[in-house]
């Protein structure tokens, strides 16, 4: 075998996909998957787009929602105004659709037990009519399907799925799966001409047991198939019928990643003799093709490999994915133990002269963009793009310039955001997405997530920091380079407390004017199993905390889970004063107002004001999550609800304290300010594209005068894992 490319460190400006004049990817457009059910469907229940498929136009997306037993179908003849298109219903579990003419052909899971008793159809579906038309019998339980280049045949892969819970899911679980051939005739599925190609004896991980998962055919009709659990790859010849080939996807050294889970995201352990076990995989021309290395037994390689199909190794990414997923803020520290980012999903398209490979992240939520140098040479890395949660199915549509994914989590139950079908434009403006990332540090990816408070540093113009909250432990202080774009972290400072690294749950950070920090730690007394307090802390400029400060307890008394979010300054020396922003109405609060509590260091004084909250939807919250001193007796707040989307409410207030004394903590008048719209945020957070985020929790106002906003993506848990960093400019005082 020839030696095998390891993808190196690229430069890093290409993360910005501004270095080079290479057309990128924007996002254009989400359509959430709840708006395709029809009216006697409950649009709270779950929901998933999986595999996606489309028409020869591009302009008809058809995709499988396992969850629902139907195929739903997206109008984006107009790319960034999705509608709903249609819902069929198939009498199964859907897995995996292609297209052809007017016709789509599903595959279909019918077990009562999917272990035990393995079974599913092949399902015809007419899209004018949108109604199944005709079923075969699959004999076992279907999971990817295609179409041979020639349009001559369908390819599936017939599973028949271990059960992970039996025997702690060792092989071997019988019955095997196996490779199934249907003719296509006149535009319709032949199944008297079924075919099964025999894949078992071949696997050195337990023969008698084949797991195939996934399958593509070039253009001579050869079938490459993942035998996933197997860790191995069978060449089929689909004119024939016949086993061309077939050889291990072997294992990886991997170096730099995180393999434990412990709240840290770093990048210096390493990993031996970890199997593959390829998920999907496509072809990249007649002699090489591409493996998305998920892993599901025991393996699981967190990266891409190329081979070509005499199983020669040409390209594998080594720890290269997890660190790209690292510095978008997009790594899943809770999956380190597992399979970091997870590889899982494989597109290769050629749009203009170059060939693409889309690289899809189930657990990081992202898709990143490779071009394909060639045999022999590494693909040189482009872009990474930002979706749903959870990318599952991925389509090119060259002949329009366009890419889409399918988002197969839905956290709606959970409060967060539903299944979604993705849609970008390739074009020649530059990649909007990211619009921030980190530096490496001592040779390896800075980690970072859930960035929950924002403070601009009081010297320096475009420098900023931020906290992370309780998504990580222990507790940091990043440093940001604003000026830059994207902005950039570009250090850390771990918070510690009597010498070690210590925890909190922070929220909110302010500068001094003598150096050092003031910190917000949101407390919940409600946790029944480790409650906690909310606290102000005072820390030096090295991040060493040293002063702990409590709520008096007449007015911890009152607090409720929904805590600290925001800290400001006014002053210094003997008039410093600390103000803080309590999220929500506490127990001792008018419905609609919640405090703004002021705190004197010098005299440890506390008083307290109200602020209206807004009227949030039926069903929703309202709440503040930031707090900045604009100078001459004023401050800006982010004001927000819970909710996702265009109906969303995430706005920009300002109010003033000229003239309002805090009250002492205890009395029964407390001055209420008043508030003014400074910016309706939520504009800003649909024109890109996406769901329309829920967390908006930073916000800083440097010495320029410029302000910055920024969001919290909760550490990739439950969510896509998407940051947005706004810089705003300046505003009127």
């Amino acid at each position: 075998m020839r030696q095998t490319l390891v993808l190196a460190t690229l430069g890093f400006t290409l993360m910005s996909g501004t270095a080079f004049a290479e057309p990128m990817f924007n996002r254009v457009a989400t359509f959430s998957v709840p708006l395709n059910l029809p009216a006697d469907r409950d649009a709270s229940k779950k929901t998933v787009a999986e595999i996606i498929a489309a028409n020869d136009a591009g302009t008809l997306l058809a995709y499988t929602d396992g969850e629902q037993q139907a195929v739903g179908l997206v109008d984006i003849t107009t790319a960034n105004a999705p509608r709903p298109a249609g819902f069929i219903p198939v009498g199964g579990e859907t897995t995996s659709i292609v297209i052809l003419g007017d016709k789509a052909f599903a595959a279909v899971v019918t077990s009562g037990d999917n272990f035990k008793e393995p079974a599913g159809h092949l399902a015809t579906i007419d899209l004018k009519t949108k109604a199944v038309v005709a079923t075969c019998d699959l004999g076992g339980q279907p999971d990817s399907i295609t179409l041979s280049k020639d349009k001559s045949k369908l390819v599936i892969v017939i599973e028949n799925e271990r059960d992970e819970k039996l025997n702690k899911g060792a092989l071997p679980q019988l019955p095997a799966g196996n490779l199934t051939l249907i003719g296509v005739k006149d535009g319709a599925a032949d199944c008297a001409s079924r075919q099964v190609v025999d894949l078992t004896g071949i696997a050195a991980v337990e023969p008698t047991d084949p797991e195939p998962e996934f399958v593509d055919v070039n253009q001579d009709g050869l079938a490459v198939v993942t035998l996933q659990e197997n860790n191995h790859l069978a060449i089929v010849d689909t004119k024939t019928g016949k086993l061309v080939t077939h050889f291990s996807a072997g294992t990886v050294d991997l170096k730099g990643i995180d393999k434990t889970r412990d709240g840290q995201i770093k990048a210096t352990e390493e990993l031996k003799g970890v199997a593959r076990e390829p998920d999907a995989v496509r072809w990249l021309d007649h002699d090489r093709f591409v493996t998305a290395n998920e892993g599901d037994w025991k393996g699981g390689s967190r990266g891409f490999t190329i081979f070509r199909k005499d199983g020669t190794i040409e390209f594998d990414s080594a720890a290269s994915v997890d660190h790209i997923a690292m510095r978008h803020g997009h790594y899943p520290e809770r999956r380190s133990a597992a399979k970091g980012s997870e590889p899982e999903g494989i597109e290769v398209a050629t749009y203009g002269n170059d060939k693409l490979i889309f690289v899809g992240l189930e657990r990081a939520s992202l898709v990143l963009v490779y071009k394909d140098e060639g045999a022999g040479k590494a693909p040189h890395y482009l872009q990474a793009l930002p979706g749903g949660i959870g990318p599952e199915g991925l389509l090119a549509i060259p002949q329009r310039n366009l890419f889409v994914s399918a988002s197969e989590t839905d956290v709606g139950a959970k409060g967060g955001a539903r299944s979604a079908v993705t849609i970008y434009e390739r074009s020649e403006a530059p990649a909007a997405y990211p619009s921030i990332v980190s530096s490496d540090v001592d040779g390896v990816p800075l980690g970072w997530g859930a960035l929950s408070g924002l403070a601009a540093d009081r010297a320096a113009p475009g420098r900023l920091f931020a906290v992370t909250d309780n998504a990580y432990s222990p507790s940091r202080i990043l440093d940001i380079d604003a000026t830059q774009k994207p902005a950039r972290i570009i250090g850390a400072l771990t918070v510690t407390k009597d010498g070690k690294p210590a925890s909190y749950d922070l929220e909110a950070i302010a500068t001094r004017t003598t150096g050092g920090f003031w910190l917000a730690s949101e407390g919940n007394p409600e946790d029944k199993d480790k409650p906690s307090r909310n606290m102000l802390l005072r820390a030096s400029a090295k991040g060493e905390i040293e002063e702990e400060i409590h709520l008096p307890e007449e007015l911890e008394k009152h607090a409720v889970r929904f805590g600290f979010e925001g800290v400001a300054v006014t002053g210094e020396g003997a008039d410093e004063t600390v103000w803080l922003a309590v999220q929500r109405e506490w127990k001792d609060d008018p419905k609609g107002k919640t405090k703004l509590l002021s705190y004197k260091p010098a005299t440890k004084q506390w008083g307290v004001l109200h602020y209206p909250l807004s009227t949030p939807s039926s069903g929703a919250w309202m709440g503040l999550s930031e707090l900045v001193f604009l100078g001459n007796d004023r401050f800006a707040v982010i004001e927000r609800d819970n909710l996702f989307g265009a109906k969303a409410v995430k706005t920009l207030a300002t109010f003033s304290v000229k003239g309002l004394t805090p009250a002492a903590i205890g009395s029964a008048a407390i001055p209420t300010v008043e508030k003014t719209l400074l910016r309706d945020l939520t504009p800003d957070l649909m024109k890109l594209g996406g769901y329309g985020l829920d967390k908006v929790e930073g916000m800083a106002l440097d010495k320029a005068g410029n302000l910055f906003v920024v969001t919290d993506n909760d550490g990739v848990d439950d969510s896509s894992g998407e940051t947005q960093f706004f810089a705003l400019g300046k505003i009127a005082n």
